[in-house]
């Protein structure tokens, strides 16, 4: 399908706005989720300002689509985009991960409006999610739920025990998005547990299941399209990213939870803006 360039350019921008969002609160904090916060980038700004419906002035909307983020440490982008939607001031990105302050290293829905699951443990946001979708199912409301897991977090036994209970209640309203980064928080997810052919595990489970470059907003806008297009089956998008798109000294590395110097900080803002 052919986009409006003119919201390919919108989402870029948006993008790359909520990535120095996300930088000023780490910086702020004095340590933080970089890597993964970047890799998500493009992913969390085409749902929150493009396919999901929400509304921040009311964020307990029953119909409402929900965002459960499973990686949860990788909080701030997500932030970036509540604060930039209006759910929250922005001036409490430069208080996060201080004593007293609404947004802290994990998402926690009980402190921060709009936020849909408490993350913590990895593994369990996928199980959460089925739950909702099942939900919507039940009480028959037309929401979707969007999750985004790690594929780190893909080691995880409960993933799959929540890949299996989808497919069975052929939750079609539930759309996974696999942030293939290809490092977990130890190294490379090749070298812990080798996870390919992921597809065709996802597959095997009885998922409708799509690959995409997970920083390409017209593939990203594609692959959202179809979901509507498939029925009685979830929908797994594996999504191809680097950890720390953005900046380029920052891709492809490790860049799990660390601290932002002062000479990354000057790179960054050349890039992404003052």
């Amino acid at each position: 399908m052919v986009h409006d360039k003119n919201l390919i350019r919108f989402l870029e921008e948006k993008a790359k706005r909520l990535r120095r969002y996300t930088l000023e609160m780490i910086r702020s904090s004095g340590i933080g989720w970089l890597g993964g916060s970047f890799s998500e980038a493009e992913i969390v700004t085409v749902l929150y300002f493009h396919q999901m419906k929400h509304d921040p002035r009311n964020p307990r909307w029953m119909e409402r689509d929900r965002l459960i983020v499973s990686k949860a440490h990788c909080c701030e982008m997500v932030y970036a985009a509540l604060g930039e939607s209006g759910y929250f001031p922005k001036e409490e990105f430069l208080r996060y991960g201080k004593f007293g302050a609404i947004l802290q290293a994990h998402t926690d829905r009980r402190t921060v409006p709009g936020v849909e699951y408490s993350g913590g443990s990895l593994g369990e946001g996928l199980s959460f999610a089925v739950g909702e979708a099942l939900a919507a199912k039940i009480d028959g409301l037309d929401y979707k739920v969007y999750c985004i897991i790690g594929d780190g977090e893909c080691d995880e036994g409960q993933v799959w025990e929540a890949v299996l209970s989808a497919a069975h209640f052929k939750l079609d309203n539930l759309i996974a998005l696999v942030d293939h980064n290809k490092f977990q928080s130890t190294g490379e997810v090749s070298k812990k547990i080798r996870l390919e052919p992921l597809s065709e595990k996802w597959k095997a489970f009885g998922w409708h299941v799509m690959e995409v470059d997970g920083h390409n907003i017209e593939q990203l806008l594609d692959t959202l399209d179809e979901v509507g297009n498939v029925k009685g089956q979830p929908h797994a998008i594996i999504c191809h990213t680097i950890k720390g798109k953005g900046v380029p000294s920052f891709e492809g590395k490790n860049l799990h939870f660390v601290k932002v110097t002062d000479e990354m900080y000057s790179e960054a803002l050349k890039i992404l803006g003052e």
